[in-house]
């Protein structure tokens, strides 16, 4: 069986180490894959964005099953053009992806189904946006209606912040044409929680909670990122809670867009935040999150093919789907400066020869020149430890993280702290 991945960070190289594990050892493609995937997967010079050129090598090379990783093929329709042409792909169509790719929608989506979520107001001319962000009360959020690679979020905590955020998205255009509709969000205090979830539509099937580090530094301090580092699972997401949010979340959402006519068939991200024990949603997102799936995939027991041709073929109510009982950490090298200016082309050094059970290294940002490995992007490596406990699985993700280097290299040193500081 022939599989392409479509991406090339940190969550597509998990993706694949997954699949590369599969019983029925599949034959894997990777379009355009990094330095990292290559030794799993056959790289294809087709970028993630390019759906003409990803349907072309599809048909051309025979391909049985195509399996998206990032937001922006989803938002383009590439599910739509597959499935035109008969070919088999897993994700969300163009209509189901709007959960991400559009914020406005999202909260649209959370009213119907009347799902607990921050009262937020939307808007696409500026005027209005800076004199209801003059008179909003403090903290407030604001945020970009379209994808922004998870930085287009801002938390203000002063009017001149709030105000020169909705002058940045909507008159600096610093996140492009997605920050011309701005959403602004009062703020929930709490703590943060990712439940992700195989659908096909009709069932809906939980993965285990994990907690995804948005800030750059120790201590959740700096500006936002597309994320440092996750473990799983968090002690934050019990059993109650994680059956609340499948019934409360993610079955809603799910039946919500059923009845507008664009089934979500892939996995339904739910960004969470839980105030005094009760989950707000703070953002859907269209597919696997980005450092997440690096926590969560190694804690999967359940053949990853298996569960994904489950949900394209509406048969996920016939599997079931196991879990280890372990903990999974992982820590997110980035290149210095990110996520603001940053340089590439810098050689990475220690990279492990082999992966065992305990420590894998996921690429995210590297491509090969010559015989070296070099850095490609902000988030660079994302290095998971795996263990018993929560400890075990920390201390594994941090040795092996300080054996490789490069030229400014940068890596949070608190990864899970939330857990530890819940059982002292």
């Amino acid at each position: 069986m022939k599989i392409l991945v479509v991406g090339s960070g940190g969550r597509e190289h998990a993706m694949v180490w997954k699949l590369a594990q599969s019983s029925r050892t599949p034959t894997l493609y990777c379009a355009p894959g990094n330095a990292g995937i290559e030794s799993l997967a056959t790289c294809v010079s087709v970028k993630a964005d390019d759906v003409a050129g990803l349907k072309a090598f599809v048909q051309s090379e025979k391909i049985d099953l195509t399996v998206v990783g990032p937001e922006a093929p989803l938002a383009l329709g590439i599910v739509d053009e597959f499935r035109k042409s008969k070919l088999k792909i897993f994700g969300p169509t163009k209509g189901a992806a709007r959960i991400e790719a559009s914020k406005v929608f999202s909260k649209e989506i959370m009213g119907r189904a009347n799902i607990l979520t921050a009262a937020a107001q939307s808007f696409d001319q500026i005027k209005p946006a800076l004199s209801y962000a003059a008179l909003h009360e403090l903290p407030v959020v604001v945020k970009a209606d379209g994808l922004a690679q998870g930085k287009g979020v801002m938390v203000a905590t002063t009017r001149e912040e709030a105000m020169q955020a909705v002058r940045d998205s909507m008159e600096h255009a610093v996140f492009g044409q997605a920050g011309q509709r701005v959403l602004i969000e009062r703020f929930l205090d709490g703590e943060e929680l990712t439940i992700m979830a195989f659908t096909d539509g009709r069932t809906v099937v939980p993965m285990l909670p994990a907690q995804d580090h948005k800030r750059v530094g120790d201590g959740d301090t700096g500006p936002n990122t597309g994320g440092m580092g996750a473990y799983c699972p968090a002690p934050l997401g019990t059993k109650a809670l994680r059956e609340q949010v499948t019934r409360q979340v993610l079955y809603p959402a799910v039946e919500a867009l059923s009845r507008m006519g664009c089934p979500f068939q892939g996995v339904l991200y739910a960004g969470l935040m839980v105030v005094k024990g009760t989950p707000y949603v703070l953002e859907f997102n269209a597919r696997m999150g980005d450092p997440e799936t690096q926590v969560v995939l190694p804690l999967l027991k359940t053949d990853l093919l298996e569960v994904l041709e489950a949900v394209v073929e509406h048969r996920l109510d016939q599997l079931t789907v196991d879990w280890h009982d372990e903990t999974a950490v992982c820590v997110v090298m980035t290149s210095g400066g990110y996520p603001g200016v940053y340089q590439t082309g810098r050689v990475i050094r220690g990279l492990p020869a082999t992966t065992d059970a305990t420590a894998m290294v996921f690429h995210a940002g590297t491509r090969r020149m010559g015989t070296e490995v070099v850095t490609a992007g902000g988030r660079v490596l994302g290095i998971t430890g795996r263990g018993k406990t929560l400890g075990d699985a920390q201390a594994e993700a941090y040795r092996v993280t300080k054996s490789i280097a490069f030229e400014g290299a940068h890596y949070r040193t608190d990864i899970a702290h939330r857990a530890f500081s819940r059982h002292t």
